[in-house]
């Protein structure tokens, strides 16, 4: 059975501050109400340690409060205290919202399309993060945002790639010098990340075309994150992560972090910190430059200052 958290607290009415500050708090646990002044939370929860801080601030503030570990007496009672829990709701408003987000693609401009789904998935986040029992309900509804996130970059991007379920074969680095490396052109996420981990790590002296048509890719040239590309979407990889793995470079731990964060931002996932403002840094960068070859150069240093940031952070 699930061992749960109860916290006891009994809070003077005058002055409100500390109770304000209680109720917050609380909140933003995710902690259900057994009755006034009686909450609980599973103490596997993510923000467990918030309560028992939330203990320690109030026997502080010189009111009573008292953190207790129990388990439910029986079955009846676990099921009782885990429908304290119950996300449903909220889940099925979200889905209700993802459907009309879905049925406005087509009137919406570029702009607002990125704005809609970065605030679905928040909103996805926020329940996820207090849903600490989490079921059919959750999975249905990323797979839900998921696919809207592919049907709106179907819908700016008609070529956009399709995964497919080949294996990835590993690569020689010395067997990839001096090559031509053609993509999609106005690169987004994905393929100006392969390009810099190209540049960075496999080829040392690439030369990269940017394709109208990606099906009049040159024979001799080596495509990337489209259809029939070499290097393309290979299952729930994007071609960032297909390159790193074709040629070993996952080892890394900073580039482990970078291929999560492109992944993130190219196709949603597992939230990463960094994704929200590293995508606005790279949306700027092509505002700012309508040449390819200028945006790859531009972005090439944001690259390399995330990469030696995750670098920084990996040595601590």
């Amino acid at each position: 059975m699930t061992h749960w958290l109860i916290l006891t607290a009994t809070l003077p009415t005058n002055p409100s501050g500390l109770r304000v500050r209680v109720w917050r708090a609380l909140k933003a646990t995710g902690a259900g109400t057994l009755r006034e002044g009686v909450y609980l939370l599973p103490e596997h929860a993510s923000t467990a340690q918030a309560l028992w801080d939330l203990e320690r601030t109030i026997c502080e503030a010189g009111a009573d409060a008292h953190l207790l570990v129990v388990t439910a007496r029986d079955e009846a009672q676990e099921k009782a205290f885990r429908a304290l829990f119950d996300r449903s709701d909220l889940y099925t408003e979200l889905l209700q919202s993802i459907k009309e987000a879905r049925a406005g693609i087509r009137k919406a401009t570029e702009a607002q399309l990125h704005k809609s789904l970065r605030s679905l998935e928040q909103h996805l986040q926020g329940i996820q993060a207090s849903d600490f029992f989490p079921g059919k309900d959750s999975q249905r509804t990323s797979e839900a945002l998921a696919a809207l996130r592919r049907q709106i970059e179907l819908h700016l991007c008609p070529d956009e790639p399709g995964a497919t379920d080949a294996a990835i074969a590993r690569l020689s680095i010395a067997d990839y010098q001096g090559r031509t490396w053609a993509t999609r052109k106005r690169p987004w996420v994905d393929r100006l990340g392969t390009a810099w981990l190209v540049q960075r790590f496999v080829d040392k002296k690439p030369t990269f075309i940017w394709l109208a048509e990606p099906k009049k890719c040159p024979k001799a040239a080596l495509g990337y994150d489209f259809d029939g590309a070499t290097f393309t979407h290979v299952g729930d990889k994007v071609s960032f992560e297909v390159v790193a793995e074709s040629f070993g470079l996952l080892a890394d731990p900073a580039l482990q972090r970078l291929a999560a964060l492109v992944h993130t931002i190219d196709i949603g996932g597992i939230p990463v910190d960094e994704a929200p403002g590293f995508e606005i840094v790279v949306r700027g960068l092509q505002a700012r430059h309508a040449s390819d070859d200028a945006l790859l150069a531009a972005t090439i240093a944001v690259f390399d200052a995330v990469y030696a940031a995750m670098q920084a952070s990996d040595d601590r």
